[in-house]
C-alpha cells in the first residue's frame, strides 16, 4: 500500500529497483534538511521549481497543426493532447505534467514542513523562504486544478472534482482528490499567509516575492470570476512592477530581447515543462495577428531567424518564442498578463474607455510607429471581445489559452465549438465539454484506486 502511494507522485515504476533508482536521482528524498542553508539551496533548484506544463500548448485553437510530418512527429501522446482524446496515457504511461507539478508540490511541503524549525538560519529568512514555498505552492495548485478539474463555477465548486490536495511532504497519503473549492481556498489562503513575509519584488524574477504573490491572487480570483478583487490584485502587482518591453527595438534584431531572467515584463518566471518545435499557428490566430504586429514579425516565422533551427521542415507558420526564450517558453505571470487581467475586469465593469486605455497602452508597444492605430470599442461588450483577442495575440504558443478557452465558456459570448482534423480524421470540443478536463493517467489509478476519473 505504501509504495502505491509513492509511485503516484514521482512516476517511480512498480519495482524496487525503480525507488531504488529514484532515490539516486532525488537526494532531496532520502537525507534530512538541517541548515536553513539546505532550505535556501532546495529553494534555489531552479530545474525543479521554475518548470510547470506542456501539454496545453497543444491543446489550445491558437495551434493548427496540418502538416502530416509534424502530426506523424507527435506520436500517441501527445496526439491525444493534440485532439482532446478522452484518454491521453496507456496504463504503462506517465502524464509528464502531472508528475512534475507533483513533485514540485512535494517539494515545496518538504521546505514547509522543515525551514522554520532549521539550525544556523535568522528568522527573517526562515519566514522568507516559508513564503516561497507557499507561493510555488499555490501557483502550481492553480495550474493542476485547472488542469485536471473543472473550471470553477461558484454554484457547484463543492462538489466539482479538483485535484489530489497534499499539503505534507507524506508520501503515503491518500490521493482522494479534492473539491475545485477546496483547492482554490487553500491557493488563496497560501498567497494570505505568504505576502507579509516577502520582499516587495525579488532579486531574480525565478524567486517569488509579493509582486508575484499579488499576480497568482489576480489570476486565482479572475478564474473565480472574482473581477473586482482581481483588478485590485493586477493593479498591485502593477504597481510594484510595470516595465514593458518596446518591440520596436528589436525589430531586426530579435536575439537582443533580454532573457527571461532580466525582462523587465516577467513577474515570476515559470517555463514550460518541455518544448515543441515548429508547432504551427492557427489560420485565425494569424489573422487577427496581421503581418504588421511585431508580435507576428519577431515571434512567428515559415523557418528559424536563428539558423533553421526547427527540428523538421513544417508547412505552416510556426512560434518562434522558445528560439528568442533561451529555448523555453515563459508561462508565468508577466506585466501584459496583468494589464490585460485589469483591462478585462474593467470591460466587465462597464467601464469601456479605461480598459481600452490598458490595451492600447500595451499595443503601442508592438507596433512600429507607423503601422500603429489605436483600437476603440464601441460598448463594454466589445471592449471585452477586444482584451480577450489581445490576450490571444499577446501569449500565444505559451499554452495559457487553452486556460482562457475553458474559462470562458463560461461566457455565452465566447463559448465556441472547436474543430480539428488530424490524420484524416475530424475531431469537435464542444463548449463546456468534459474534455476540457485532462484526464487523470490509468497507471496512477491503478496504483491508487481512491482516484476518481474524470467524467467522459
Amino acid at each position: 500500500m505504501k509504495n502505491r502511494y509513492s509511485i503516484i507522485l514521482f512516476a517511480l515504476a512498480i519495482t524496487l529497483a525503480s525507488c531504488r533508482k529514484y532515490v539516486e536521482i532525488d537526494q532531496l528524498s532520502v537525507r534530512t534538511l538541517k541548515y536553513t542553508s539546505d532550505f535556501r539551496n532546495t529553494m534555489n533548484n531552479n530545474s525543479v521549481l521554475e518548470p510547470t506544463y506542456s501539454y496545453p500548448i497543444l491543446s489550445g485553437d491558437d495551434i493548427e497543426i496540418t502538416d502530416a510530418t509534424r502530426q506523424n512527429a507527435l506520436g500517441d501522446i501527445l496526439g491525444n493532447v493534440y485532439t482532446w482524446a478522452p484518454k491521453y496515457t496507456s496504463e504503462s504511461q506517465s502524464d509528464a505534467d502531472w508528475d512534475k507539478l507533483y513533485k514540485t508540490i512535494y517539494v515545496c511541503n518538504q521546505v514547509l514542513d522543515g525551514v522554520l524549525a532549521s539550525q544556523d538560519g535568522t528568522e527573517a529568512e526562515k519566514q522568507q523562504i516559508y513564503a516561497e514555498a507557499l507561493v510555488h505552492r499555490a501557483y502550481t495548485y492553480l495550474v493542476l486544478v485547472n488542469t485536471y478539474g473543472k473550471q470553477y463555477n461558484a454554484a457547484s465548486a463543492s462538489t466539482d472534482l479538483g485535484v489530489p490536495l497534499l499539503t505534507t511532504p507524506n508520501l503515503f497519503a491518500k490521493l482522494n482528490r479534492a473539491s475545485v473549492a477546496d483547492v482554490y481556498k487553500q491557493i488563496l489562503n497560501d498567497l494570505r499567509i505568504s505576502i507579509s513575509r516577502l520582499p516587495a519584488v525579488a532579486a531574480y524574477n525565478v524567486r517569488p516575492a509579493k509582486v508575484s504573490g499579488y499576480a497568482i491572487f489576480a489570476k486565482t480570483y479572475l478564474n473565480m470570476r472574482d473581477f473586482n478583487n482581481a483588478a485590485l490584485y493586477a493593479d498591485s502587482a502593477l504597481a510594484l512592477q510595470s516595465g514593458l518591453l518596446d518591440l520596436k527595438t528589436y525589430e531586426n534584431t530579435p536575439v537582443a530581447i533580454p532573457i527571461r531572467l532580466l525582462n523587465p515584463e516577467i513577474l515570476f518566471s515559470k517555463i514550460s515543462n518541455v518544448v515543441y518545435p515548429a508547432t504551427s499557428l492557427s489560420s485565425d490566430l494569424l489573422t487577427s495577428l496581421g503581418t504588421t504586429d511585431l508580435r507576428y514579425k519577431l515571434f512567428s516565422d515559415v523557418r528559424s531567424k536563428f539558423g533553421n533551427q526547427f527540428s523538421t521542415s513544417f508547412t505552416g507558420r510556426a512560434s518562434t518564442k522558445y528560439l528568442i526564450n533561451e529555448f523555453v517558453i515563459n508561462n508565468g505571470p508577466t506585466v501584459p498578463e496583468m494589464m490585460l487581467i485589469k483591462a478585462e475586469c474593467l470591460a466587465r465593469a462597464g467601464k469601456t474607455a479605461d480598459a481600452m486605455s490598458l490595451v492600447n497602452n500595451l499595443r503601442i508597444k508592438r507596433f512600429t510607429t507607423a503601422n500603429y492605430v489605436p483600437l476603440t470599442a464601441a460598448s463594454a461588450g466589445d471592449a471585452l471581445r477586444i482584451v480577450v483577442e489581445e490576450k490571444r495575440r499577446e501569449f500565444f504558443g505559451t499554452g495559457m489559452r487553452w486556460f482562457d478557452q475553458k474559462r470562458l465558456n463560461l461566457d455565452n459570448d465566447f463559448a465556441i465549438t472547436k474543430n480539428r482534423s488530424f490524420k484524416g480524421v475530424n475531431y469537435t470540443l464542444q463548449p463546456n465539454s468534459n474534455l476540457y478536463l485532462y484526464p487523470v493517467g490509468d497507471k496512477y489509478i491503478l496504483l491508487n484506486p481512491e482516484l476518481q476519473q474524470n467524467p467522459r
